[in-house]
């Protein structure tokens, strides 16, 4: 049995790896369009590679996956994130858990994951292939598939695997819309935010952590680590925004306005409780000194500006009226995204193959025989934090175990 993997990416070394084990006759080739294989693995984590997440904080998949979460529960339960861990470190790569539950290397080097599949790969016997653009995909009467690429060769293969990833602009997903598959129109998600605000980003390199960030209007919001950049924020808080908020943010031109809660979660009344207690314990401090809710110095002095409350003022001296816009200002700050920034480490595509045109347990296509799916490629996507390698690994284990396993 011939196996093509189209993508030399975690889903494809993963489906690569997993066809070779599941029938050691196969013959299975990875062609990639690049000049080296595993790049964005080798990037992702600020080179570290955040390889998956220990799923300590999620309570619904699709806190981790606003598209694909049903698709990725029921193939977690063949391949999860605990499995993940175990393939690794079985495969001689220890893993630590980090506090903010992200897993990474113990080496803490991106290296340690591509040496790893790369060498597996090698001892399967699986041919690599670098430079190789597919440009089309052509049924054959007897099922196989003839497999044309950009330099003008042609392959046929009895099994296909496409693990290309995402196609921001979605011309390298017109082969299999002719195919028949439907394709849920490819869009930007984990992206900063632009913000035309000068005085705002004047704050640059303030972090705060943990804020709460929504789009208000909608129910969408998120939690997390929140950096004030020269071009307005970023951080987890805001790409975990941008992830959850994509279509509706690509359908504005990505103008939104923005709620920032300094505060985290904390209510109105427990922010009005709080900054009682610090006003009656310092009546005579000048409200600058004094940073309620362990805020930044740089961002108190902002919000009092702001809010035209003079630095030296005494906390005795704050009014009803004066506390009562503090208090909105700290849980309700508002701001307007004037357009997304470009953060390339953690660039994902929201869309691609949609869900519906694949089987959802074996990852085949319902309308191309013998043509498999795995990774980004695939309508699935999630938020920063070691998910989106996570779906990699399950679609990709999954995908090469299913082409491989299928009779002829």
């Amino acid at each position: 049995m011939d196996i093509a993997i189209i993508g030399g990416g975690a889903a494809g070394f993963m489906a690569a790896i997993m066809a070779r084990r599941t029938n050691p006759s196969s013959k299975v080739t990875i062609f990639e369009r690049a000049q080296k294989v595993l790049a964005k693995v080798e990037i992702t984590g600020g080179g570290r590679c955040n390889v998956t997440n220990s799923f300590a904080a999620i309570t619904d998949m699709k806190q981790a996956y606003p598209r694909g979460y049903m698709l990725m529960k029921r193939l977690m339960k063949t391949f999860s994130h605990e499995d993940t861990f175990k393939w690794f470190e079985k495969h001689g790569v220890p893993l630590v858990t980090q506090e903010d539950e992200c897993v990474f290397p113990k080496a803490q080097d991106s290296h340690a994951i591509i040496d790893c599949l790369v060498r597996q790969a090698n001892e399967l016997g699986v041919t690599i292939c670098c430079r190789h653009r597919l440009a089309d995909i052509h049924k054959m009467e007897d099922g196989r598939l003839k497999l044309e690429f950009d330099n003008s060769t042609q392959r046929i293969f009895h099994r296909t695997i496409i693990t290309t990833g995402g196609s921001p602009n979605g011309r390298g997903l017109h082969y299999l819309e002719r195919l028949g598959h439907k394709i849920e129109a490819p869009i930007p998600s984990l992206f900063t935010f632009n913000i035309k605000d000068r005085t705002f980003c004047d704050l640059m390199g303030t972090v705060v952590d943990p804020v709460v960030v929504a789009i208000p209007g909608t129910k969408l919001r998120a939690q997390g680590a929140l950096l004030v950049t020269h071009w307005g924020v970023s951080g987890p808080a805001a790409l975990k925004l941008s992830c959850y908020a994509a279509r509706l943010l690509a359908e504005n031109d990505y103008k939104a306005p923005l709620a920032i809660s300094w505060t985290d979660e904390l209510t109105r009344q427990e922010v009005e409780e709080n900054l009682l207690k610090l006003q009656t314990a310092n009546p005579r401090k000048q409200v600058a000194t004094l940073h309620p809710f362990g805020l930044p110095s740089r961002l108190w002095l902002y919000i009092l500006s702001k809010l035209g409350i003079e630095a030296v003022k005494p906390w005795a001296e704050i009014g009803r009226k004066t506390l009562n816009r503090m208090i909105e200002t700290l849980v309700n700050d508002q701001y307007t995204i004037a357009g997304k920034g470009a953060f390339r480490e953690e660039f994902v595509t929201c869309g691609g193959v949609s869900l519906c045109s694949v089987n959802s347990k074996t990852l085949e296509s319902k309308v191309c025989p013998n043509l498999f799916f795995a990774g980004e490629v695939l309508d699935i996507d999630a938020i920063t934090g070691g998910f989106n390698l996570q779906a990699a690994w399950t679609t990709g284990f999954i995908a090469g175990k299913s082409a491989s396993s299928c009779e002829l």
